[in-house]
């Protein structure tokens, strides 16, 4: 399996393995958030293309390409190549600096990075058809009102993540009740007994409980019975290739 990476660019953007790390995940106490195994999953599963230098893109709510201003912080010779007011109407375009080539059946999914929040813009994503595409596509962003945002050098612009989306179209989607099922009833009915019980002894200050700090059926990837087998699919954290070159 190969993920090919042409540039279009002299100078393309980095490319590097999603990252867990959110500044707004971080402020919290003991960085509550990474406890939630598929935020941090979320983050991690796809590439990300980082920002060549920071700038300042301001909208003043007008329908115009030139009522959007972009300013970078020092001059850079590729800026205006980059980053750009293309769609009008609120739209900031990003020309990622690659072509890319997946395998047969693989498409690629555009959008701003997971879970990272910007205020006053919005990521607009889109799904690709990479196996066969031969020209490249831009990432867009929606301001959501007249105002500044900024852009760090290093912060991710888009991220990239792949789908074998065709056989999608082919999912008979069934609506059950649960008491159809009633393996998987028992073990939502003591996963829910484990969690009030767990919470109850919380709110009580139970030290054990406390020190515990939540309970990690998920993450671990175990059966909230304890009957097990537990899931041998079962990822709590992606490690993904960085790019290297080749001719």
């Amino acid at each position: 399996m190969k993920l090919e990476c042409f540039a279009t660019t002299q100078r393309p953007p980095d490319i590097v393995p999603g990252r867990p790390q959110r500044a707004w995940m971080e402020k919290f106490d003991e960085r509550h958030p990474y406890r939630c195994l598929p935020l941090t999953m979320a983050n991690t599963t796809g590439w990300e293309i980082l920002c060549p230098m920071a700038f300042t893109a301001t909208w003043n709510g007008g329908n115009h390409q030139n009522d959007i201003t972009l300013v970078p912080d020092v001059p850079h010779p590729d800026f205006h190549d980059f980053v750009v007011s293309h769609f009008s109407t609120g739209v900031l375009t990003f020309h990622p600096g690659y072509l890319f080539r997946t395998p047969e059946n693989w498409s690629m999914w555009v959008m701003g990075p997971p879970n990272h929040i910007k205020d006053g813009i919005q990521p607009l994503m889109g799904l690709v058809e990479t196996d066969w595409l031969p020209f490249p596509f831009t990432m867009n962003w929606h301001f959501t009102r007249p105002g500044e945002v900024r852009f760090e050098r290093g912060e991710p612009f888009c991220f990239i993540t792949l789908a074998q989306d065709k056989p999608i179209e082919e999912f008979d989607v069934v609506q059950r009740s649960l008491q159809s099922e009633p393996d998987l009833r028992a073990q939502y009915e003591a996963w829910g007994n484990r969690r009030t019980e767990f919470n109850k002894r919380l709110a009580k200050g139970d030290e054990a409980t406390i020190k515990e700090a939540w309970q990690r059926f998920y993450f671990r990837g175990e059966m909230p019975d304890n009957t097990g087998p537990n899931p041998k699919t079962h990822v709590n954290k992606r490690r993904l290739k960085a790019p290297r070159f080749t001719r």
